[in-house]
């Protein structure tokens, strides 16, 4: 059985006037529906909690921006849940509902237990539906979108695919609006994009093309494949399964040579890290080699940040630029103590690193 995890957005599930659009929802819910009768396990990532709560009251003062997302996403969560339920069990699909935060994937406990809920779920047969807890997530550690949630997501669970229902068809190689433009049909996992990519943000989303191709990049870096496509257009998941080929979309092609589970854990984990560790040239080129390194305190200059032993950090050459992102295996007292040191453990041990 294959696993898929598809990222529905809020252009998709809105209309025009940013009300929930309910035809698209049902829609949507029958494809994933004819998933899993052809032998796919699917995640659900929703959005759409923001619009559902925002059409469900009429206020007559003003809110400041923090508490009109707590107070709609409030009200939408249970009326978009509650939809989904409605929908899911005309199929007799039974659903759960996930709510999550950011910080609940910064520590290797907290994303094990998410795993272990998720995979309890379908075990049983139950659709996991996922979506950002908007009442507590206000701060900086809030996901860029539910795309990035749906890359976490897809990575956490060994998915096969993960699919990103937008409001257009793709990646274009031009401004979409020019007739000669055309979706860019497949890529590497490791091509760069930003040449192709509109700044433009959705109307009811918090993110843009820039964030659903870093986020596929990378996913796709970790051996899955990567889908994005218009989640507007009739039955486009079942085509995306059976007719491929003649289904307007864009695929990013999965690393053949992806990296270990706890490396797929550290690799989204660079907003989490507790402190900074600065590496000399050296340490640079040992890292970026082919062989498989750790990093040694010989070659760290210096150690920015609090942090304790197993807490993720960041790592930076000297001009400044993370290259890689590690669990430590020091406290940071400790491994100042030992900067420069040789013949000890090793500050990030190679099993614990993910280069950028």
């Amino acid at each position: 059985m294959k696993r898929i995890v598809v990222k529905v957005g809020s252009n998709v599930l809105t209309k025009a006037n940013g009300k929930l659009d309910i035809t698209r929802m049902s829609a949507i819910v029958d494809q994933i529906v004819w998933l899993r009768e052809h032998d796919y396990e699917v995640i659900l990532v929703s959005s759409g909690s923001m619009a559902s709560g925002r059409d469900e009251l009429k206020i007559d003062h003003k809110l400041d921006s923090v508490s009109q997302r707590q107070l709609f996403s409030a009200l939408g969560q249970v009326k978009l849940v509650g939809l989904y339920y409605d929908l899911f069990r005309e199929y007799g699909v039974h659903i759960g509902q996930v709510l999550t935060m950011k910080e609940s994937f910064s520590t290797r406990g907290e994303y094990l237990n998410q795993r272990a809920c998720m995979n309890v779920m379908l075990e049983n047969g139950v659709l996991p539906v996922v979506n950002e807890n908007d009442t507590t997530s206000v701060t900086e550690l809030m996901f860029t979108d539910n795309d990035e949630l749906a890359g976490l997501v897809a990575s956490m669970m060994a998915a096969d695919t993960l699919v990103i229902l937008t409001n257009v068809d793709g990646i274009y190689n031009g401004n979409p609006a020019d007739r000669n433009t055309r979706v860019i049909p497949m890529v590497n996992y490791d091509r760069d994009l930003s040449e192709y990519i509109q700044t433009s943000k959705s109307n009811f989303g918090r993110g843009g093309m820039i964030t659903k191709v870093n986020i596929a990049r990378k996913v796709a870096d970790e051996g899955i494949k990567v889908i994005i496509a218009n989640g507007k257009t009739d039955n486009i998941l079942p085509d995306l399964v059976e007719k491929s080929q003649a289904t307007m979309h864009t695929e990013f092609r999965p690393n053949p040579n992806p990296t270990t589970q706890v490396k797929k854990w550290i690799a989204h984990s660079e907003s989490f890290a507790k402190g900074v560790v600065h590496i000399n040239d050296k340490a640079c080129k040992a890292l970026e080699s082919d062989k498989a390194t750790s990093l040694l305190l010989v070659g760290v200059t210096a150690i920015d940040g609090d942090f304790e032993e197993g807490d993720i950090i960041n790592v930076e050459d000297p001009s400044g630029k993370t290259i890689a992102i590690g669990r430590s295996g020091y406290s940071a007292d400790d491994a100042r103590k030992s900067i420069g040191a040789h013949d000890i453990k090793p500050l990030i041990h190679y099993d614990y690193l993910y280069m950028e």
